[in-house]
């Protein structure tokens, strides 16, 4: 298995081809330098993260599946709540949710053959498209909020305590913060 703190050899991992470390140790690194290896705490902790953001995805996504929505479907349908007058463009969304374009518009047809919402051109451009809340979707969003904020609660906040809690997101802002700030500047550079 390939280490975030050192390579080393394995033939699969999930059925998949792992890299030897040889061909690992030629592939450049995004400024072309010897990355700074994780010392044996900061693996625990990338680890930690990893393994438990991804239990906590699947936690929330097969709590609201249970009652026919999934969690990026939930996600678009609270956002467009949220939104002024119910209605957002499609790209603002996008952004918003950080799912790329083309994802946000499968999950909003999806949404839309359901009656939660509509697509409608955008006023002020021809080019673009708002996604509008249905009154029906709104009901919708008021049921499912009841069930998210629980499976949020017994998932995450109450395992916390508070001051994790706010621990975890003042983290959790710092990585969005660089990362939203880093993606524009490679946008940008382009």
């Amino acid at each position: 298995m390939v280490s975030v703190g050192r390579a080393q050899k394995s033939t699969s991992f999930h059925g998949a081809q792992v890299l030897d470390p040889a061909t690992i140790a030629a592939m450049p690194t995004p400024d072309d330098s010897e990355p700074t290896w994780l010392d044996a705490q900061e693996q625990a902790a990338w680890r930690a993260y990893l393994r438990g953001s991804r239990e906590l995805e699947v936690a929330l996504e097969r709590d609201l599946t249970e009652h026919g929505v999934s969690l990026p479907e939930y996600e678009l349908l609270s956002m467009l709540s949220e939104a002024d007058g119910g209605r957002s463009r499609m790209s603002t969304l996008a952004d918003f949710i950080v799912q790329s374009r083309s994802r946000v518009t499968h999950t909003a047809a999806r949404l839309e053959k359901r009656g939660w919402c509509i697509r409608v051109p955008a006023p002020d451009d021809g080019r673009g498209v708002v996604l509008c809340l249905t009154d029906e979707g709104r009901e919708v969003i008021q049921d499912l909020a009841r069930i998210h904020v629980a499976s949020v609660r017994r998932h995450l906040i109450d395992v916390l305590s508070r001051e994790q809690l706010l621990a975890l997101g003042n983290a959790m802002q710092a990585v969005r913060d660089a990362n939203t700030s880093e993606g524009a500047e490679q946008t940008d550079a382009r």
